[in-house]
């Protein structure tokens, strides 16, 4: 996962609520795989969990202060990568936009179906399996910002020592959790977003009531993909904001920081197009984490991993437009 610009005199508040939960799911996960660690004289698959949080609230600094206190205090061999890594290469992201020309969602990265899921589930299993594991890289500056996939000899490689392989996968991303909705409720949103659009004493400020419910419909059903990945979670950890807007704000001052570390970047309109592209998805799936991801896979045994019980799976932090935390919550 590529570093990122971190806004100026952004400090982290949320490790102290999450390296706690973390430890906690990794002590139930092996707890769960007792037995089978002892039948079978073999390793527990490592425990997974996704990390998902609106973009510029704080992600990139809190991963980081994750991987050095996991990896090196608490020695767990640890990787975090992120859904960014498995960008279709260019050529598909090219394709996918003409396929699509009149869906705006899709004329950018970001939105689901950009991502190789396929290829997601192919890592997911081989670190399941405790082996050797190359995780894909994207170059985002590649193609005058378009990006690329970079070439596979440049891939992270992980579990490359058989004697320590990773106890921890921290998966990132923006959309990560996010799970697809009945035909019905896409239809029901979008309505309420389209009148609400029409009225402009009302104050809408979303984007959901700005595109096609054709055009949010191609979203919601790629999600069921990325479904699959969701199941094999043992746990989430979801950053929320308390105004969804904030959004605007914090990836603004990240672009502005960029500009000054690197001398060029995107102008403030541009800014704002780009998470134009984004917000209809927050409008759509982010009750649905607050509502806890794992209620609706309770009965999925393929989700549960061994224990069967989907409570406690899920940390909530809200934050406020300062980014600190407001409200920690356990689902």
């Amino acid at each position: 996962m590529a570093a990122a610009i971190i806004p100026e005199g952004i400090q982290d508040d949320k490790a102290q609520h999450v390296i706690p939960f973390v430890l906690s799911l990794l002590k139930r996960h092996e707890q769960s795989h007792a037995a089978f660690v002892t039948s079978h004289n073999a390793l527990p698959p490592p425990l997974i969990v996704g990390l998902t949080a609106p973009q510029g609230a704080g992600k990139s600094l809190l991963v980081s202060l994750l991987h050095k206190s996991l990896a090196e205090e608490h020695n767990l061999p640890t990787s975090i990568f992120s859904l960014d890594d498995f960008y279709l290469p260019h050529s598909g992201l090219q394709s996918l936009a003409q396929e699509n020309p009149n869906n705006p969602l899709l004329q950018h990265r970001g939105q689901p179906s950009t991502h190789d899921i396929p290829l997601v589930r192919s890592v997911f299993a081989s670190l399941r399996d405790n082996q050797p594991t190359k995780i894909p890289q994207f170059n985002k500056a590649a193609h005058n910002g378009h990006g690329d996939r970079v070439p596979e000899s440049e891939w992270l490689q992980v579990n490359q020592d058989p004697a320590h392989p990773i106890r921890i996968v921290l998966f990132e991303g923006w959309c990560v959790g996010f799970r697809p909705l009945p035909h019905i409720n896409v239809k029901q949103k979008h309505e309420s977003a389209v009148a609400a659009a029409q009225d402009p004493p009302a104050g809408y400020k979303g984007r959901l009531g700005h595109n096609t419910l054709e055009n949010v419909n191609t979203i919601n059903e790629a999600l069921k993909e990325y479904d699959e990945i969701t199941s094999q979670f043992n746990g989430l950890i979801h950053i929320d904001a308390e105004d969804p807007l904030y959004v605007y704000e914090w990836r603004l001052e990240q672009e502005h920081n960029l500009k000054k570390a690197k001398g060029s970047g995107m102008t403030d309109e541009q800014v704002k197009e780009f998470v134009d592209g984004y917000y209809p998805s927050y409008e759509l799936y982010v009750e649905g984490l607050r509502a806890g991801v794992f209620k609706t896979l309770k009965d999925e045994k393929e989700g549960m991993k061994g224990d069967g019980d989907w409570e406690g799976r899920q940390l909530r932090l809200v934050v406020g437009r300062d980014r600190k935390v407001k409200k920690v919550e356990t689902i």
